[in-house]
């Protein structure tokens, strides 16, 4: 198998919905397999019914796995200090995931615009509260 970098991200109980929003707007195969769908024997923690055990969207250009939390601790989604970058073939393409992102309930984080190095960027928080960063060299 060839080395690869995914993000895998836990989500407070929306896994299956974000994962199947983000193949809407990205495209892609998409994969669900809940706690309900798997015999793990005795696990340390009782999952809710029609938990996500672990989901995998694969799209060009990207892998985006997730899960949804199943404990009793609160973990923040929404920050700044992460963000899942996507870099595309030029801005134009970036603003269309972005008009997605917010049709789909996001909000603009910050406007796509030249950047000081010489590309575009911006960023967007989906209705999730994931933070997405494009970035192009294009026009």
């Amino acid at each position: 198998m060839a080395r690869t970098l995914a993000t895998y991200i836990s989500l407070p109980g929306t896994a299956a919905e974000a994962m199947q929003h983000w193949q809407e707007v990205f495209g892609g195969e998409l994969s669900i397999m809940t706690y309900d769908d798997v015999t793990l024997g005795a696990m340390p923690f009782d999952p809710p019914e029609g938990a996500v055990a672990h989901a995998w969207l694969e799209f060009p250009g990207g892998l985006i796995a997730a899960s949804d939390v199943v404990d009793d601790k609160t973990y923040p989604v929404r920050g700044t200090a992460y963000s899942m970058l996507l870099s595309t073939d030029t801005a134009q393409e970036s603003r269309g995931y972005i008009a997605k992102l917010i049709e789909g309930g996001g909000s603009e984080g910050m406007p796509l615009e030249k950047a000081p190095w010489g590309g575009w960027y911006g960023q967007v928080f989906d209705r999730f509260g994931v933070m997405w960063s494009f970035s192009s060299d294009e026009d």
